[in-house]
Formats: structure tokens, sequence, C-alpha cells
């Protein structure tokens, strides 16, 4: 039987570890200098023995995390909804695969939607391109984060995916533990949600069955994650200039930390979040196509779910117009609607000195593909 142990180099902390990792955190200046910054109105040496007596990952779940991130729900969103967690039991493991907006949030607001409902909280899928120095890691694993490995050599890429899936399979039929992960690998910068089948292709390597046995046993639960404005999206549309004047472009650990913090500390209005029905059923059919074609169908029931559960926003609806120079969608905002967008438009575009247009064009389609998607336009 496969235990902990064979997921060490990836895997969470788990309770009996909690103390020891905590008492290293603390020795960490800057780790110390980051809860100053997010706990200004505590002092630091109660908030560090505090912590020093967490016994437990739920424990610090709920003791620290949830109260810092409902903080931000508080002073940068407008309401954080959701619809669908109704329809699935509290006593079940499922794997949420969603589409991705914020670096830090997306499953940060999902573990609260859950645990207000009544489930457990979620381990989160993180890339290890964000774990810039030792503590994050450290302070993510306690979060119930596993990490994906990236950019590794094809020969430890491949041993690194199959490691990965088979923690994804473990958790879910064996811990009894829902796990999170994004549809695709990064957010998406244009607001154009699609699952990559790579990440279907990596899951399904731990499977021992028929493409449909693999995949029923993990209970596919897509969720559609719609924020009313995205604070990274000037940044994103920054991004695509960048790389179309130089392919190569790729994003420095300064401006990770950059859109983690925008993230974190930006305007988002409304934000909603749906979760779809498992793909159980719809599984069956699969099992009689080719096997390329098995993956691309897979993803398009995942990205129906995700596009069709999207909350479509007034600034969307105003986008798309804006885009295809017509009034298509006029009835589904009203004048104070187009005011209070082009204000938060233009304020975005004024903290970017680059090519005003291409930014501006960029923001317009990133906003309207969600409407172009649901729609199937």
């Amino acid at each position: 039987m496969v235990t902990d142990q064979h997921f060490d180099s990836i895997r969470p902390y788990r309770d009996h570890e909690i103390h020891r990792v905590i008492e290293e955190l603390m020795k960490e200046n800057s780790f110390v200098e980051l809860l100053k910054y997010l706990f200004p109105h505590i002092p630091i040496k109660d908030f560090i023995d505090k912590l020093l007596q967490v016994k437990s990952v739920h424990e610090f779940q709920i003791g620290t995390i949830y109260p810092y991130i409902k903080g931000i729900i508080k002073e940068t969103t407008n309401g954080v909804t959701c619809e669908g967690l109704d329809q699935l039991d509290p006593q079940k493991s499922y794997i949420f695969i969603s589409n991705h907006r914020d670096i830090v949030l997306d499953s940060a607001f999902l573990n609260i939607l859950l645990h207000e409902n009544g489930f457990d909280t979620t381990e989160i899928a993180i890339g290890d391109n964000l774990l810039i120095y030792p503590w994050i890691t450290q302070l993510v694993k306690l979060n119930k984060s596993f990490i994906v490995r990236r950019n590794l050599p094809a020969r430890q890429m491949l041993q690194s995916s199959k490691l990965l899936s088979e923690y994804i399979r473990h958790n879910i039929t064996e811990r009894k533990q829902s796990v999170w992960i994004a549809q695709r690998e990064g957010r998406s910068k244009d607001g154009d949600d699609r699952t990559q089948t790579s990440l279907l292709k990596m899951i399904n390597m731990s499977g021992n069955g028929s493409f449909s046995e693999n995949f029923k046993e993990l209970h596919i639960v897509p969720l559609s994650i719609s924020y009313e404005y995205d604070p990274c999206d000037y940044l994103k549309a920054h991004e695509f200039l960048l790389k179309k004047g130089n392919p190569e472009y790729k994003k420095s650990q300064a401006d990770d930390l950059k859109h983690m913090a925008s993230g974190i500390k930006g305007r988002k209005g409304r934000v909603h979040f749906k979760a779809g029905t498992p793909i159980n059923a719809e599984l069956e059919g699969l099992d009689k196509v080719d096997k390329n074609e098995q993956l691309n169908q897979l993803a398009g029931l995942i990205d129906d779910q995700i596009h069709n559960n999207y909350k479509l926003w007034p600034g969307n609806f105003i986008a798309s117009d804006i885009l295809n120079k017509n009034n298509h969608f006029a009835h589904k905002y009203t004048q104070d609607d187009m005011k209070i967008f082009d204000e938060y438009i233009k304020d975005h575009l004024s903290r970017i000195d680059a090519d005003k247009d291409f930014i501006y064009n960029a923001l317009m389609e990133m906003y309207s593909n969600p409407v172009k998607n649901f729609y199937k336009e």
C-alpha cells in the first residue's frame, strides 16, 4: 500500500509536522516581516505565540488563514457567492478542475466557501515556479498545498508527472481528500478558459483501468470562477505586449510577487463560484473513441460546464459590445454600469506606460471572451 512517505517531496505537511515547521519559520526574518505586514494590528509576539500553539493543519487554516482571507473578501470585494455545492456530498472527495484567474485567491476563496458549507477544505496544486524562497514552500505546505514541478528535463518531467498523478489519485481514492487544480498551467491571460489535455493526460497516468474507469473514481467537478474585475488584468495585458515584442519573454520572480500582491490587494468587485455536475455518466462513451480524441472530448466536457456556469457581469457584456462595435448586449447593462466600467479601465490603463491601444484592446478581449464562450459565438 502506498504511504505518505512515497510523496514526501511534493505533499503538504501533516498534523504531526506542524509544530516543527512553524518553529523553523519563526527563524526566517522575511517570514516574520511578512506577518507584521499581513497582521499589522496584532503584536507580533502575541501572533507568534499563537502560531506556536497550533497543533493541526485544520487549526492553522481556521485560526490563521480563514480570518485573513475573510478580511480580504471584506476589504477588496463586493461579496463572494457560490452555487452548486448543495448538489455535492460533503462525505465524498472530488477533484475540482477550474478556470484560473488569481494565483493565490482562486483556491483560497474556494476553501472558505467549502468550509462555510460543511465541506473539508481541498488540497491545492501549486507550481514550484511560485516558491521563490524555501520558507514560502513551507508556508504553502502548511496550508494543504502540494507541489507541481515545472521546467524539468524530459525524463525527470515524466517521473514527476507520474508521481503527481499518483498523489492526486491517492488523495481522492484512499485519503478521501478533495483536490483543487487549475485547468491549465498558469492563469488564463485572455479570459478564454480552456482545459489543457496535457493536464488530463497527467491525471490519467496513475490509472489502472479503462479511460472511463480511471476518471470515474476521481469524481471530476468543473468549477467556474467569475471575478467582476481582475486586479491583474492590466499586468496580464502588458505581458501580452511584452511577448509580442519578444516571444521568449517570461515573467521574473519579482513579477510573480507583484502579480500575487496585486491579486490579493486589488479591487475585484463581485466574485462568484459555481460548482458543476460531477462528470461521470458522460465518460462511458469515451472508451469507444480514439485514444487521442478521448482527452480532447473530456476537456470539452469540462470546458462546456466552466463556460456555461460562468457568471457574466455587466463589464463582460460592455466589453463584448465595444469589441464587436455593436449594442447586441445593451439590455444587459445600464449607463451607470458603462460609466463604472469605463472609469475602472481608464484607471488600470493609467498604471502602464506602454502602448495604450494594445493594452485597451487586450483588456476588452479579456473581459469579452467569457461572453463569447457562454454563447458559443
